[in-house]
């Protein structure tokens, strides 16, 4: 799933005045905190690596929250890898608390003007803040539309934070001495979509939240007078957190901290969760757990159940040159635990170059060639082999592609099977991932012909993948078979109630009033298009 966007992290630290100093925090005193954030940002670069920021906070310096950010990756606008220039940032940008973010863009262009944190400067220190945030408006144009009917209003960006950051503003304005649960309150009436927030002011105050769904992962941690929080638990346990003190920031819950201490509170009325599952499918650091549930272990569960489809459906006879090859990387744990369970080996049968970018970080026209020189085939591994290749999703199937026609030139093979450790993306997404209308998919150009009365497409949530549509798929993208896991698969592998997660990309029912919409307009004009 190379060619699909990741999604960004956000963090934040604390150091508060209570108590003795964590040994997690390097440095003489308080102000150090600001030391751990790009180690903490580093830990969360599989979420984003178009820009990278922090803001951080002290009270001794005229700039009392000072924001870096520049496009690149972590190491590239920290300088970790230069110690002088390291040094000499992390003097100036000392602080007791921090903020950051890694970016990956659902909209808005690639400058350093869209990276985050965003900070919004004021005379009044309650009002000058920083925040970034993680996640996706799916009433980002109706909320815009609301922002300019003031013709005084002026938006710069074509930015879902951009609006975020208005509306902060607003909740902002009447108060004094702002109460930030009132804040966050305010933003639940407004938002609709996923959104996880971090949020400094220059008194000092700090908010996590995370929005009444859930759709992403944000946890944090207590130990001694260190605050963290993190869109990984990964991040934290890095850190030096123990695992024991790692907790998930719970649905519609926001954590303030400050010189006082730690407020938890809800800003959300309790709702079933939406988690949203390509979390552990994909975007996740393997060695994260997202509420409770291992990623690695959900990785495991759903080989496990392409190897029971594998026994059950009987289509591929297996003998002593059959082999499992994963496509590096997300998809190594799903195919170790297939080939475990039917007992044939495992093999890196492609090698991924680390150096070669990410696909998605191209626009389209450029995939196919970046796809080109990702991996490399083996074809001592490869020839006169039977190949089950895992892979995680096949969403656009550009890379799919490109790699089903290198291993056949290249690698020699007998004969291909494709299987994905995933249901067919049968809609698109409107939470988060770069996934915004039916065209770009690779499923629904199947799924038209002969639903539906008088031609034209049934519903996405009627349509149904059959032995003969996935025949038709394998053959058109060069495979000797293609087979999905079901629906049902994946909750079983996560380990979480159905409910509980968001499965829109593969069901077609989207759990918020603004995503239905959202979905319902993409498929009328993925309808109108077909005419």
């Amino acid at each position: 799933m190379s060619e699909l966007h990741e999604e960004c992290g956000v963090a934040a630290i604390y150091h508060l005045p209570d108590g003795e100093l964590s040994p997690l925090c390097p440095g003489q005193g308080r102000e150090s905190a600001s030391l751990l954030m790009p180690r903490m940002l580093l830990d969360l670069q599989n979420r984003g690596q178009l820009a990278a920021g922090f803001t951080t906070f002290s009270p001794h310096r005229k700039q009392i929250i000072d924001t870096h950010k520049e496009i690149g990756t972590v190491s590239e606008v920290f300088h970790t890898s230069k110690r002088d220039q390291f040094i000499r940032l992390m003097t100036e940008y000392a602080g007791r608390a921090a903020i950051g973010h890694v970016r990956y863009a659902t909209c808005g262009r690639d400058d350093r003007s869209y990276a985050q944190p965003f900070e919004r400067h004021h005379i009044k220190k309650h009002k000058w803040f920083s925040f970034a945030f993680n996640g996706q408006l799916a009433n980002y144009g109706n909320l815009r539309e609301t922002l300019l009917q003031d013709g005084n209003t002026y938006l710069a960006r074509e930015t879902d934070t951009e609006v975020i950051m208005h509306y902060i503003c607003a909740a902002l304005s009447p108060q004094d001495e702002p109460d930030l649960l009132e804040v966050c309150q305010s933003l639940a009436h407004l938002f609709d979509g996923s959104y996880n927030i971090v949020f400094l002011n220059a008194l000092g105050d700090m908010f996590v939240a995370r929005d009444p769904l859930g759709f992403k992962p944000l946890c944090y941690a207590v130990e001694g007078s260190l605050f963290a929080a993190a869109s990984e638990s990964v991040a934290l346990f890095n850190l030096g957190f123990s695992a024991e003190n790692i907790k998930n920031v719970e649905p519609g819950q926001i954590i303030m901290v400050n010189e006082k201490g730690i407020r938890f509170e809800r800003f959300a009325e309790k709702r079933s969760p939406a988690h949203c599952f390509f979390e552990w499918i994909y975007f996740a650091n393997v060695a994260s757990a997202i509420d409770g549930q291992s990623v690695y272990l959900a990785r495991k569960n759903l080989g496990a159940e392409l190897a029971r489809q594998e026994l059950a459906l009987g289509d591929v006879r297996i003998d002593k040159d059959t082999i499992v090859v994963p496509v590096p990387d997300t998809s190594k744990a799903a195919a170790d635990s297939m080939a475990f369970s039917l007992k044939i080996p495992s093999m890196e049968g492609l090698i991924r170059n680390r150096y070669s970018g990410r696909t998605f970080i191209e626009g389209g026209e450029h995939r196919w060639k970046k796809a080109e020189t990702k991996y490399t085939p083996l074809r001592d591994i490869l020839e006169g082999k039977k190949v089950f290749l895992v892979e995680d999703s096949i969403v656009r199937s550009t890379t799919m592609r490109v790699l089903l026609q290198r291993i056949r030139a290249l690698g020699h093979v007998k004969e291909i099977h494709v299987r994905a450790a995933c249901p067919p993306i049968i809609g698109p997404c409107f939470y988060g991932i770069d996934m915004s209308t039916y065209t770009e998919l690779f499923v629904p150009p199947y799924m038209h012909a002969g639903s539906g009365t008088g031609g034209e497409p049934a519903s996405p949530v009627e349509w149904q993948i059959t032995r003969e549509t996935e025949n038709r798929m394998a053959a058109d993208l060069g495979a000797d078979s293609l087979r999905y896991l079901p629906i049902d698969s994946v909750a079983r592998a996560i380990g979480l109630p159905p409910d509980n997660l968001c499965r829109a990309c593969i069901t077609g029912q989207y759990p918020t009033i603004w995503g239905k919409r959202m979905a319902g307009e993409a498929f009328d004009q993925y309808r109108n298009g077909l005419k």
